[in-house]
């Protein structure tokens, strides 16, 4: 018994003399810490993450300091890094063990804290650590959106190739909230002037109505429709008006100067949307090389010199394999959505294009209809074939009327006029319905073959074929997205929106 009480005495012994030993490298360390004029407490810990300071940061790791530690707001060292900018420190606390997406005050990641301090290279850089773009904050505001409600274009800039699927919601908040740097920026990258809200409101509408005049002109720039109307069958001029903004009203009235309306061929918008993209790639403003396509003017010279301009997507030929596009900076940029689907040609979609006319076409007595011209003081006038659309090209050649499915009327069956037109300039034909807006084409694309830098236009409906033999249909074209099934197949692939910049 008494060997045993001596060996028991002997452990406290090694035990006391043992902590002491640790006590003091310890104190040392906070003894260190004083004299590079910092205190052992949670303010400085934070003071250090933002000044970038790894030796400290290092002293107090040394000394005992939980990195997890939180300041009162519920964020961590992290955060403030990542506010701050500081690299340095923000790889030794992920090498620490603090994961990228740690939740901080209002469930920010440090993501969020980035956007906050306005730091597009720590927001990079932390993506390349495996931070997650999509995560909200308590508020619902993604890293994009919330850099967009904040103005800072650098950082939407950063996130935007990361964040494809949101950049329309990115485009409808910096319409709303006045936000012209970032408009720029997410139409350079795919964000389209055709996005809705569940309203039918587009960004043009909702900048008009919010009195945002600046964004309001980028957006014209941009090609917005100026005829396009929401679910309650308003226009950007009269929401404009409805808010008191009259002179936003006034200068969305106005539109381009001269030309008639009138219809464009697929050639035509072929060689407007290679000159748009060619254009925002090289950093200039479209607008001043390319005139706006709503009144039927025809493109201008179109692409470079040494690029052929665009020919139909119909009954083309298309690469069977190339390697991966890629972004002006060299990062790889993926074609499709899926990558179970079999592989198909490398096609990239560049632009998209829809054109409303400023046109709207009334039901009228005994099948007749009638037609009302937006921004003219004229009423509604009567039309029968034979007869000039007032202010337009275009030739009536047939007014009927026909039963169809209406989301106005809630699946319900309603009757419409339909106006058959003939534009007697460039020889289109279309077919305009009371039901719709009088659209000036069907929605067209511009695809680009990666292996070839070839470009097409395309629609639904066209097939094509790869060098391989496979035949493919375009089945949907979307303004942020193509869909295309091999008809051989039967497999569907979904080309998102790459955009003049990838």
């Amino acid at each position: 018994m008494r060997g045993v009480g001596i060996a028991i005495g002997l452990g406290w012994v090694v035990c006391i003399m043992t902590s002491t030993g640790c006590r003091k490298p310890v104190e040392a360390k906070r003894s260190e810490l004083e004299e590079a004029g910092f205190s052992w407490t949670t303010e400085d810990w934070f003071r250090a993450a933002r000044a970038d300071n790894l030796q400290v940061l290092n002293q107090f790791l040394a000394s005992g300091f939980t990195a997890d530690s939180r300041d009162d707001t519920g964020d961590t060292a992290l955060h403030a890094a990542a506010e701050a900018g500081a690299e340095s420190v923000a790889d030794q606390l992920l090498d620490s063990g603090l994961p990228p997406d740690l939740p901080g005050a209002d469930e920010r990641t440090p993501l969020h804290a980035a956007v906050a301090g306005d730091q597009p290279k720590m927001i990079g850089w932390l993506i390349r650590q495996g931070a997650d773009p999509s995560l909200k904050n308590k508020d619902g505001f993604s890293p994009l959106l919330l850099a967009v409600r904040d103005d800072r274009p650098a950082c939407v800039e950063e996130l935007a190739i990361h964040q494809r699927d949101q950049l329309d919601d990115a485009l409808l908040l910096a319409a709303i909230t006045g936000r012209p740097r970032c408009i720029d920026v997410i139409t350079n990258y795919g964000g389209s002037v055709y996005a809705r809200m569940d309203d039918g409101r587009t960004p043009l509408m909702l900048a008009a109505e919010n009195g945002q005049l600046d964004s309001v002109k980028l957006l014209l720039e941009l090609g917005a429709s100026r005829f396009s109307t929401s679910d309650s069958e308003l226009t950007a001029v009269e929401y404009a008006r409805n808010a008191g903004h009259e002179d936003i009203a006034t200068l969305i009235e106005e539109g381009p100067a001269g030309g008639l309306v009138g219809l464009e061929s697929e050639e035509e918008i072929g060689l407007e949307m290679s000159h748009f993209v060619d254009a925002r790639a090289a950093g200039e403003t479209p607008a001043a090389v390319d005139a706006p396509a709503e009144n039927g003017t025809g493109a201008s010279s179109g692409t470079t010199a040494s690029a052929p301009p665009p020919v139909s997507l119909a009954g083309a030929v298309v690469s069977a394999a190339a390697p991966a596009p890629t972004t002006p900076s060299g990062s790889s940029a993926s074609v499709g959505t899926s990558h179970d689907t079999p592989a198909m040609p490398p096609l990239v979609m560049r632009h998209y294009r829809e054109s409303e006319l400023p046109l709207r076409i009334l039901p009228a007595e005994d099948d007749g209809a009638r037609v009302t011209v937006f921004g003219a003081d004229t009423p509604a006038t009567e039309i029968a074939s034979g007869n000039r659309v007032p202010g337009s090209t275009l030739e009536v050649l047939r007014v009927s009327r026909r039963m169809e499915d209406s989301k106005l009327s809630a699946g319900e069956q309603i009757e419409v006029s339909v106006v058959e037109v003939k534009d007697t300039e460039s020889g289109e034909t279309r077919t305009l319905t009371s039901s719709l807006p009088a659209s000036a084409h069907d929605p067209l694309a511009l695809v680009e073959d990666a292996a070839t830098g070839r470009r097409y236009v395309a629609a639904a409906g066209q097939r094509f074929r790869s060098e391989g033999g496979d035949e493919y249909l375009v089945a949907d074209v979307r303004p942020t997205q193509i869909v295309i099934e091999n008809v051989t197949t039967g497999e569907v692939t979904t080309l998102p929106l790459r955009g003049p910049r990838g």
